[in-house]
């Protein structure tokens, strides 16, 4: 082949590829960096609707923790956010209280974290102090601590049935475990979505998390749909009334009692004005809300400012009450 050959065969080559740019189909090709991280994340209405529901969720469980503790304190809703399980075990702070509270019907498992500085006020509160002490003090708990938080991990969980309206399914709060074991409630790769909120309690500040697997998380959305369409309904949807809406509309006797209790008569006789008489219930015990003699709830003896109360737990078991 000559070099005129050559020479001619470049140029043909050349003027193709200029008439193939040209032409009006050829698009550039665009290349971006694709991010891994971000797939599985919540859509913008899951994420506005999970945040409206948790922000009701802090307003009733600080009414709720404010007539347990008989102090005042404030919760407020901070954050929403997702992140690997790996990635959040490693930003958990040391001695944190983290306790599982699986689901009563489906094997899956919500988590609650709470800051280690924020659980000796509450405790201390509990035991009958003012919530003060050590500024910043990290330690482990005793078993009578543990205890204590147990029951306030029982409340977190009550309050939340109570914001998911999940009538079908109760949480079980579980025993305080470890940080490094927390990879045994999702897969390694798995996300985690995160609820943070900022209490202050006695002058303390400190952050509450409720951590949801992505089982738990797709049951929990799939019931905020549930109940989005009666929302829908405009005039024909009527709110279901409250328990003190309820009762206000009602003539009955209520009352908070410890049942089947025996007095011997040999102390009733010796009662005088100022004595104490021993029922010889144990205290962590619950006593009974009762309607006209039926029980209807678990309740404690509580005070909200200068009143006595009755803090409700668990309903009762299906009584004739229930069915008129």
């Amino acid at each position: 082949m000559s070099m005129f050959d050559q020479e001619q065969i470049d140029s043909m080559l050349k003027a193709s590829r200029q008439a193939d740019s040209r032409k009006p189909g050829g698009k550039p090709r665009s290349v971006y960096p694709c991010n891994f991280r971000s797939a599985g994340r919540l859509s913008n209405e899951n994420a506005r609707a999970l945040t409206a529901i948790h922000e009701t969720f802090a307003r009733h469980f600080a009414s709720a923790l404010d007539v347990y503790l008989g102090s005042g304190l404030e919760v407020k809703f901070q954050a929403l956010d997702q992140l690997p399980i790996k990635d959040h075990i490693s930003s958990i702070p040391p001695l944190s209280y983290i306790a599982p509270c699986s689901l009563s019907t489906v094997p899956s498992t919500m988590i609650v974290e709470c800051d280690i500085h924020l659980v000796f006020p509450i405790i201390d509160l509990l035991m009958g102090g003012n919530g003060g002490g050590p500024v910043n003090e990290t330690r482990e708990l005793s078993e009578i601590e543990e205890e204590i938080m147990h029951d306030v991990t029982t409340l977190i969980a009550r309050q939340a049935e109570n914001a998911w309206r999940m009538p079908s399914m109760s949480l079980v709060p579980n025993r305080r475990i470890k940080a490094s074991v927390l990879h045994q409630y999702c897969p390694p790769n798995e996300k985690v979505t995160l609820v943070k909120f900022e209490i202050e309690i006695a002058g303390v500040t400190g952050s509450l998390q409720l951590v949801f697997p992505t089982l738990f998380l797709n049951i929990l959305i799939k019931q905020i749909k549930m109940e989005q369409p009666q929302k829908k309904r405009g005039a024909r949807f009527f709110p279901t009334p409250s328990l003190r809406d309820r009762i206000l509309d009602c003539d009955f006797e209520v009352a908070a009692e410890l049942l089947n209790i025996k007095v011997a008569v040999k102390d009733l006789i010796s009662l005088q004005p100022g004595s104490v008489l021993k029922l010889r219930a144990p205290v962590r015990s619950p006593g009974k809300l009762t309607v006209k003699g039926e029980e209807v709830f678990e309740a404690v003896p509580v005070r909200n400012g200068t009143q006595k109360a009755a803090q409700l737990g668990r309903r009762a078991q299906r009584s004739s009450w229930e069915g008129e």
